[in-house]
């Protein structure tokens, strides 16, 4: 049974008992669907001069993030049209987040669509269509592939690496990349090296997202340099370590400890590579002295 546990702006989450994570940041469900997700990928500004926005959200959940992006477009723009993919395993998560009314503080028309594409598994309306998928995504988003789907926003939000591992492989970000359009941007809460170096592989520059409800920053990706802040030293030098081999399943069928186990193999064999503990404690260090 999945119960609401409460963040720090007031909105609610579950808790994960397969993956022993909660589905969002204890600073705030609602914070982070806007602060990592939504603004970083300049919804509100691409509203105001778009007639149309699309959007891929990966690991659908609670449907915060979609919420919240629908909301800002709507805010922005009442007359843009919104077409939406959207990419969830387990359809209990979002049933249970509408029948306790956790996305009941935003926009009446907006909760509304969502709860018919969650009951439905799709809507249509004058002003938005949408579909979601269930199942395991890295066999669903062939299935968007196939329709020459583009997406100006791609919302990455799975469980952490460590847990969820095989939607964050090199295999798995390439059929992501496919949605993205070439001025799109993916935005992501993850900083971790591994997934930032799986995102340049295939092509996509990184930078850092904001900062929300974590001390570290989230992720930006896009094909065109130019939307991406850059990284820091201290970041750019985290691709250079053990940290940044990348979680791989060429079949895309692997299970988590194979895949692993895999990236393991892979940092053994890569003694050129710093050891991640030397990188963090260097950078410690200079950051103490500079506080000095």
């Amino acid at each position: 049974m999945l119960q609401p546990q409460a963040t720090g702006d007031g909105s609610y989450t579950f808790y994960s008992p397969e993956f022993r994570e909660t589905f969002h940041s204890r600073s705030g469900a609602r914070e982070e669907a806007l602060g990592k997700f939504v603004e970083p990928c300049r919804l509100g500004a691409l509203a105001s001069q778009a007639e149309e926005i699309t959007l891929l959200d990966v690991c659908y959940g609670l449907g915060y993030n979609s919420a919240a992006a629908l909301t800002a477009i709507r805010e922005r723009n009442p007359h843009c049209f919104v077409r939406l993919w959207a990419l969830e395993r387990d359809r209990q998560v979002p049933q249970a987040a509408l029948e306790r009314g956790l996305l009941a503080d935003y926009p009446p028309a907006v909760t509304r669509d969502l709860t018919t594409l969650v009951e439905q598994g799709d809507v249509k309306t004058p002003y938005f269509e949408a579909q979601i998928l269930w199942g395991c995504a890295r066999q669903t988003l062939p299935q968007i592939i196939k329709t020459d789907f583009q997406a100006d926003a791609v919302f990455l939000d799975p469980f952490s690496p460590p847990k969820c591992p095989q939607l964050w492989t090199v295999e798995f970000i390439a059929l992501v990349a496919q949605c993205l359009k070439p001025k799109g941007l993916l935005a992501t809460y993850s900083c971790a090296a591994a997934v930032r170096t799986a995102l340049k592989l295939n092509g996509l520059t990184v930078g850092p997202g904001p900062q929300v409800g974590r001390r570290s920053p989230g992720t930006l990706a896009s094909f065109d340099p130019a939307w991406i802040p850059p990284l820091s030293p201290a970041e750019r030098e985290h691709l250079q370590t053990q940290a940044a081999v990348p979680y791989r399943d060429p079949s895309l069928t692997d299970d988590p400890e194979t895949i692993h186990r895999r990236r393991q193999g892979e940092q053994a064999q890569s003694p050129d590579l710093e050891p991640t503990r030397q990188w963090k404690r260097r950078w410690y260090e200079q950051n103490l002295e500079n506080a000095l």
